[in-house]
């Protein structure tokens, strides 16, 4: 028998969630495109940043609804902090693109495309996540890839910033790198913030 809900709950969240995931590849895939090319595509980094702000408009939005709904589909603090965690990730995506233009980067070492590849497989793990909220099942495989990616990330990040002090001898160019290194590597820290959010969800309603 069905439950019947004396006051409905808001349900417009999961499909906001979706949304703000998919804008997610969407900059992530653009990201792996602009830096597989020598010099990369600079130009791409203003796409990056229509889609920063299309999940600014999102956040936004999900924020406002957040308030004004009585009775939500999960706990407010998790939209909250779920809502937080997906805006971040596109934070950090926008932001390694700015850096790689703003320090005109011509040729991207491999560590920093094995972690925009990376950071891409994230952004589709945490899409097929979200796509089983609302239901609450088939996201732990998703879950436990995006764990298993940032484990990669923190390797591939290691590995690059020890050929990059063995490699490079102008400082200033070490300075730049590190710095593009260290935001697609905290991309990925991201991508596991939303995993854990989701984990956090998925407990509760277990």
């Amino acid at each position: 028998m069905a439950r019947f809900r004396l006051i409905p709950r808001e349900e417009k969240f999961y499909g906001d969630f979706q949304a703000m995931a998919d804008e997610l590849v969407v900059g992530a895939r653009l990201l792996d495109e602009m830096l597989h090319h020598n010099p990369p595509r600079w130009d791409t980094a203003d796409e990056i940043k229509e889609i920063e702000h299309k999940c600014d408009f999102l956040t936004h939005q999900l924020f406002l609804r957040l308030h004004r709904t009585f009775v939500t589909p999960i706990d407010r603090e998790d939209i909250h902090a779920l809502v937080r965690a997906l805006d971040d990730v596109m934070d950090n995506i926008d932001a390694s693109a700015g850096y790689v233009r703003l320090y005109r980067m011509q040729e991207m070492r491999d560590g920093a495309l094995d972690l925009s590849r990376i950071i891409l497989a994230s952004t589709e793990q945490i899409r097929g996540a979200m796509a089983g909220l609302e239901r609450r099942t088939g996201m732990q495989p998703y879950l436990v890839e995006i764990n298993r990616l940032e484990n990669e990330a923190d390797r591939v990040h290691q590995i690059a910033l020890q050929r990059l002090f063995d490699e490079e001898k102008d400082p200033i160019a070490v300075i730049k790198w590190r710095e593009v290194l260290d935001y697609l590597e905290a991309t990925t820290d991201r991508c596991e913030d939303v995993a854990d959010v989701l984990e956090g969800v998925v407990l509760k309603h277990a």
